[in-house]
């Protein structure tokens, strides 16, 4: 595979939060896109872990949230996001005539979710949630994770969600009463922690890679070979980079406080047909996206042909 074949163009990947970008941040970092030969533009968009974050999001509609309108309007071409998120936006773009993208890989990052409630609070258990407020991003990794943690616990009709904002906004909500539980991801599970918050229930959720037709086979394996070269300095020793997660707090996390037994982190991965239609059957269960889709024309694992 030739160099030259790799840069005739240059790619747009998103980053967002630390917690699911962190091999793309560590890749880029350190040049292992440009060991490979890619020429890459990195667009920031705005993330719910972010403590500047201003936007809110709705429960019926993805499409016109910072991130997918900016991929929807061509100025990304690949990005990465909890499976399920992913899984609804490859399948719902497609049938409603949106810029295509299809799911290419099971990405690298495990992201940790917990569910928390205050510190006075009288739950101690994910069964007392019954019928309570739960704050969560909609249609994104805390409010699919939170469904994954619960549903041994609780029957579907019990399950009550609402938006509360980020992840330090939620929290504030919740001191404040307005929400009995909050659904948090790294570094703010750590904040949690450190500010003496109860915590019920946490998961690793696997983000999944999504990209545009503009980016080849070829192109999407060298971006995938620098993410697990990444992979491999993240899980030898995770302290020289918590600082991208540490900023996102404001000041709220020293590095000392931050809980690196939660990252987690292995290489991408081909997504199988049976990983598709497990995660498929059970969103589509949730009423979480639309039936119909099929894996031919949800996945495309090229970066591997």
């Amino acid at each position: 595979m030739a160099v030259q074949e790799l840069t005739k163009r240059t790619h747009k990947v998103a980053v967002m939060n630390a917690v699911h970008d962190l091999p793309v941040l560590v890749a880029r970092d350190m040049g292992f896109f440009k060991d490979e030969g890619l020429d890459i533009e990195f667009v920031s968009t705005p993330g719910m872990a972010q403590v500047t974050t201003s936007h809110t999001v709705k429960f019926d509609t993805v499409f016109d949230r910072p991130l997918d309108s900016v991929y929807n309007d061509g100025g990304i071409d690949q990005y990465r996001m909890c499976e399920w998120g992913i899984m609804k936006r490859a399948v719902e773009a497609d049938t409603s005539g949106l810029r295509r993208r299809k799911i290419v890989a099971l990405g690298a990052s495990m992201s940790k979710f917990a569910i928390v409630v205050d510190t006075g609070s009288k739950i101690y258990e994910p069964e007392m949630l019954k019928d309570k407020l739960i704050s969560v991003t909609p249609n994104n990794g805390s409010h699919f994770t939170m469904l994954k943690m619960v549903e041994g616990f609780l029957e579907p009709e019990h399950v009550k969600t609402t938006n509360a904002g980020s992840m330090a906004k939620r929290i504030e909500a919740m001191k404040r009463g307005e929400v009995a539980a909050v659904v948090l991801m790294e570094p703010w599970i750590s904040v949690a922690q450190k500010e003496g918050l109860r915590i019920l229930i946490e998961s690793h959720s696997t983000r999944s890679e999504a990209a545009s037709d503009e980016i080849d086979g070829p192109t999407l394996a060298a971006m995938f070979r620098a993410q697990a070269r990444a992979v491999e300095l993240i899980e030898k020793d995770p302290t020289p980079f918590v600082h991208y997660l540490i900023a996102e707090t404001g000041g709220r996390l020293e590095a000392k406080d931050f809980q690196t037994w939660r990252l987690l982190h292995a290489a991408p991965q081909p997504y199988t047909r049976e990983r598709w239609e497990d995660t498929y059957n059970w969103t589509v269960k949730w009423n979480m996206t639309v039936p119909g889709a099929t894996y031919e024309n949800t996945v495309d694992n090229r970066a591997w042909k």
